[in-house]
């Protein structure tokens, strides 16, 4: 499995280390580089990717703000020179954190924890089936088949091509056992398959017989999760 990564650095001799790094790292592989903040932007929300390495002390717009910017993101390790965003950085769930001058070592160590995390979650990812558990047993239900999740007061209700399933347990727990690539929130009373998307209209998405609503929370991950400019 090649592990994706992006660099947003703007000091040449730094940049250029990384990519040393990174080069000498068999599973990484270096999809784009960027001297800024703002067209990594762009670039993330129509090209995934699995990590990015990110400077925090850039002009014009910092790593922080671009942290701060991004709904959806992969796994963040900060390069930096200055320890005192570290605080800053983990509130907003940065993976890692190296201080320049950064070793190879510390920057594999770094590598290392985060890639495990990235293949275990495709490993989960790869696994066709979630079993919920429904009254007094634990039913098996293949994730393909799934429709659309919706919450009904304290149940969830799991709607598949062919039954509906009543389950305890809440969004959190499906949302873990789920794969993120497939199965997004668009409101707080519904999680739906991508792939079983007919059409989108006025903010709206039918499955089947039933309209959909995305609400105002959900709306901008939503569209930039499939790559669609939202115009209200």
């Amino acid at each position: 499995m090649l592990i994706r990564c992006i660099i947003i650095e703007d000091e040449p001799l730094a940049l250029k280390k990384l990519v040393g790094f990174i080069n000498r790292i068999d599973y990484l592989k270096i999809s784009k580089t960027f001297d800024n903040a703002v067209e990594a932007i762009s670039f993330l929300k129509i090209n995934p990717v699995d990590i990015i390495f990110l400077d925090i002390q850039m002009e014009d717009f910092s790593g922080i703000q671009f942290l701060e910017s991004i709904k959806l993101r992969p796994k963040v390790i900060i390069t930096t020179a200055y320890d005192k965003y570290a605080i800053q950085g983990y509130e907003l769930n940065v993976a890692d954190y190296l201080l320049k001058p950064i070793t190879f070592e510390r920057f594999v160590q770094a590598v290392e924890k985060v890639s495990c995390n990235i293949i275990d979650n495709f490993n989960e990812a790869a696994r066709d089936f979630i079993f919920v558990k429904t009254e007094y047993r634990h039913e098996k239900i293949k994730i393909s088949d799934i429709l659309y999740i919706e919450g009904m007061s304290e149940y969830l209700r799991i709607v598949t091509k062919d039954k509906k399933i009543m389950t305890l347990q809440n969004f959190k727990s499906m949302q873990e056992i789920l794969p993120e690539n497939i199965f997004v929130r668009v409101h707080k009373s519904f999680m739906i398959a991508l792939d079983k998307i007919e059409s989108i209209e006025r903010n709206r998405i039918k499955i089947k017989d039933l309209n959909i609503p995305i609400s105002e929370t959900y709306m901008e991950s939503f569209y930039n999760k499939l790559g669609i400019r939202n115009k209200k």
